[in-house]
């Protein structure tokens, strides 16, 4: 189940966002026992490098984030950590 979170995370962020560097951490057996768990979200840590994020606020970015996996929050993810650079940042 792991592993299709983090093939549904990757397809959403790359479609959305064409990004240059992706990196996806599922953290989810580091919170085995926490209510998010327990109702089957998975914990993830998002590194996303796009030019999508280029004149965007740190807040607009993360918008832009959750706005391509809206559809599986609170369903297949609990938790997601972002970092989210432009090219130029990175």
């Amino acid at each position: 189940m792991t592993n299709d979170r983090t093939a549904m995370l990757r397809e959403r962020l790359t479609r959305a966002l064409q990004p240059v560097e992706l990196d996806i951490i599922d953290e989810s057996a580091r919170h085995a026992g926490h209510a998010g768990a327990a109702s089957g979200g998975g914990h993830f840590i998002v590194n996303i490098v796009s030019p999508a994020f280029e004149d965007k606020t740190l807040i607009q970015r993360h918008r832009l984030v959750y706005d391509a996996v809206g559809d599986i929050m609170h369903s297949e993810i609990h938790a997601l950590s972002i970092q989210a650079r432009t090219p130029q940042e990175s």
